[in-house]
């Protein structure tokens, strides 16, 4: 896991290096999974935690390119700004998504022969060299390519028949960077259930160009008939933010999912970090991601200058907060997912000790995921708004 230095200097350093890439040499070799990794940036992992941010990541490119000459890079980060919003208005996609897991997993434990298939798909032992060379580098790295990703799931689902939920929860307990909505939205666009009737096929032709010969497999699927699944639900309300209070104690909530300091919380007295979890489903989550995680907790930690609590749960934030007098705890906004979930009633919690809870959105979020009501290509439309808002 070595790739991954855990901190933001790492995350800076890493941006720096591929800056001069992020152009038209990106546009051209994007879509190569080579060894190293080297036509990527490989920043996923710190703009997952917003080690660093999306705006960080946009200005220094259009520092060095133009927008036109990196149209590639850019649509990629606005990826994952996409399916961040996707998720933000529809959250019963991630509620679904928990439940067919779960049902999965009970097929998995009682269905002799769908455990041997899983096992042997997790393990990497499924014959197939492409797909298990992914399986071992996924559980021995935390990262697989973007190109590799699709593959991978385009096998798992259309030629091993797997449930696709299982799929997505061995990507969500390995990835580095693995993100509810982008993890859970992909998996469910190559099956054809996000874009209805819209598949990906992983195709022998195209794992051979784009590995550079060094796969082409035999026997893959040939046709991806799409999975059958509830329309999507219809979008709910844009999440707002709450106003930070003038006056009052304050103390600021910090979790994985966003470790970048903000002067909009530089009145804070003392902050407490949530640990990371060690499971998001029905197993646990591998230890490198956990390691991952808390490592970039603790260089927030050690990049705050205010006293510094670590908590577990809603009862140690309570006792925390209670601790040290607060009358309100400030923290970004914890997007639809497991810490979301985790922190379901925070809120309330506070209220019944007499404090109050301000959740933060940040301004390029508040721009970009209203925008997220349909497919990506009319997402495209706010690109230009993003850009000018970091330029």
């Amino acid at each position: 896991m070595s790739e991954f230095q855990p901190t933001r200097d790492a995350g800076l350093s890493r941006l720096q290096d591929f800056l001069p890439q992020a152009g038209f040499n990106y546009t051209k070799k994007r879509n190569f999974d080579l060894p190293g990794h080297a036509e990527v940036s490989r920043l996923s992992p710190y703009l997952r935690h917003r080690i660093i941010t999306e705006e960080e990541v946009l200005k220094a490119v259009l520092k060095q390119h133009s927008a036109n000459q990196a149209e590639k890079f850019i649509a990629e980060v606005c990826w994952r700004t996409y399916w961040k919003g996707v998720l933000q208005l529809r959250p019963s996609l991630w509620t679904m998504y928990q439940a067919d897991l779960n049902a999965a997993w009970n097929l998995v434990q009682t269905n002799g022969g769908l455990r041997a298939d899983w096992e042997a798909a997790c393990k990497g032992e499924t014959g197939i060299a492409c797909f298990d060379h992914w399986a071992h580098e996924l559980a021995e790295t935390g990262y697989l390519h973007n190109h590799a990703r699709m593959w991978f799931a385009s096998i798992w689902i259309f030629t091993l028949r797997l449930p696709w939920v299982l799929g997505a929860d061995f990507f969500l307990r390995h990835l580095l960077d693995g993100d509810p909505a982008s993890n859970t939205l992909s998996w469910r666009w190559v099956g054809g259930l996000q874009t209805k009737g819209k598949t990906y096929l992983a195709r022998p032709d195209n794992i051979e160009k784009y590995t550079g010969g060094r796969f082409k497999p035999e026997g893959l699927a040939d046709v991806a008939v799409p999975l059958d699944g509830p329309e999507l639900p219809p979008t709910g309300p844009v999440p707002t933010g709450d106003v930070i209070p003038t006056n009052g104690k304050i103390g600021t909530l910090v979790t994985d999912e966003d470790l970048s300091a903000d002067p909009a919380f530089a009145n804070a007295d003392c902050c407490a970090i949530l640990r990371p979890q060690t499971r998001f489903g029905p197993l646990q989550t591998a230890s490198h991601v956990v390691t991952f995680k808390g490592a970039c907790l603790d260089d927030f930690a050690d990049r705050c200058d205010v006293p510094i609590t670590h908590v577990n749960d809603v009862d140690g934030i309570l006792s925390w907060a209670a601790d040290a007098g607060l009358d309100c705890v400030v923290m970004w906004i914890a997007p639809t997912g497991p810490t979301a979930d985790k922190l379901r009633d925070l809120r309330s919690r506070l209220a019944e000790n007499g404090m109050s809870l301000s959740v933060q959105i940040r301004p390029y979020d508040n721009l970009a995921w209203p925008r997220a009501t349909h497919g990506f290509f009319r997402f495209k439309d706010v690109i230009p708004k993003l850009l000018a808002g970091v330029s």
